[in-house]
């Protein structure tokens, strides 16, 4: 797959050059006081259980960030299934590089790994329906890039990737301000003002707000926390008029029913914080 926007050269390059200063600082000294300078090897990274593989094109990217002359023999791509026991690439070229950069591709790839398995095993879960499976901002700091990245090649939607490219009205933004009505004003108000593109979004928590937001005039309305039963009965109030989304409380069993409310989105913060990492290995294979 296409890598996404947010992913950038310049935002890649920044996080793996903090990264690796934070393990390396003056020197991996393992390395460099038992490993010749010029001695070249190669390594396998071993699949250790079944999943959707992701960090692929990352790990390449770390490896030739770290030192241009690594290779990769590529033989399993983002995004495709990978069995307990599969070799998904090789790395040829110094020892000392592979080495220094282990654990970094390893910790990339065994959360991304885990988040587009988690992803992809929900979204199938959505197959029939209309209804997409949108990440959140539940991220960890400094490493949203891989975590939505991951979520992208699992065939999840990103939502938005953070507070600057939408407007995003919470129970918090209504509560501060008095009421759905004005802050949407206000919202749009802003948005004229600045001069911006940007969507906005208002969360509702009853029947009463989603009809107050219908009314406000938004891109998209969020039922925050509303059972099958209401949440049905607050696309019936849209009728169209602004996308849907449903947030709060989503789990794997509920996935299909809350689909079949017939919500345009559905927005799951345990895709990012709640999967498990994916064990795998990078393991020597001498020339």
């Amino acid at each position: 797959m296409k890598r996404p926007s947010y992913a950038s050269d310049k935002v890649l390059k920044e996080f793996i050059r903090t990264a690796l200063e934070e393990d390396i600082q003056n020197g991996d000294h393992s390395t460099l006081s038992t490993i010749p300078k010029d001695l070249e090897q190669k390594a396998q990274l071993i699949v250790k259980e079944n999943c959707i593989l992701a960090g692929v094109e990352l790990a390449e990217i770390i490896f030739k960030n770290f030192d241009k002359n690594l290779k990769m023999e590529i033989f399993i791509k983002d995004g495709e299934s990978a069995k307990k026991g599969d070799i998904a690439f090789i790395v040829t070229g110094k020892a000392r590089s592979i080495l220094s950069t282990e654990r970094l591709v390893l910790n990339c790839m065994q959360r991304m790994s885990g988040i587009a398995t988690m992803t992809h095993d929900w979204d199938s879960r959505l197959v029939g329906t209309k209804t997409k499976l949108l990440d959140t901002r539940k991220t960890t700091p400094n490493f949203r890039v891989c975590e939505k990245w991951a979520v992208a090649i699992g065939g999840g939607t990103n939502h938005r990737y953070g507070l600057y490219d939408m407007i995003m009205l919470k129970d918090n933004h209504i509560d501060y301000n008095g009421s759905i009505t004005n802050a949407v004003k206000m919202a749009k108000d802003y948005v004229k003002k600045n001069k911006l593109k940007l969507k906005i979004e208002v969360e509702t928590r009853n029947l009463e707000e989603v009809e107050e937001a219908v009314k406000s005039g938004v891109d998209r309305i969020m039922f925050d926390n509303m059972d099958v039963e209401t949440m049905a009965k607050a696309v019936k109030i849209v009728n169209g008029r602004s996308e849907t989304e449903a947030s709060g409380g989503i789990t794997r069993d509920v996935l299909n029913s809350v689909a079949k409310t017939g919500v345009n989105f559905i927005s799951a913060g345990a895709i990012t914080h709640s999967s498990s990492n994916i064990d795998l290995s990078l393991k020597a294979l001498k020339i």
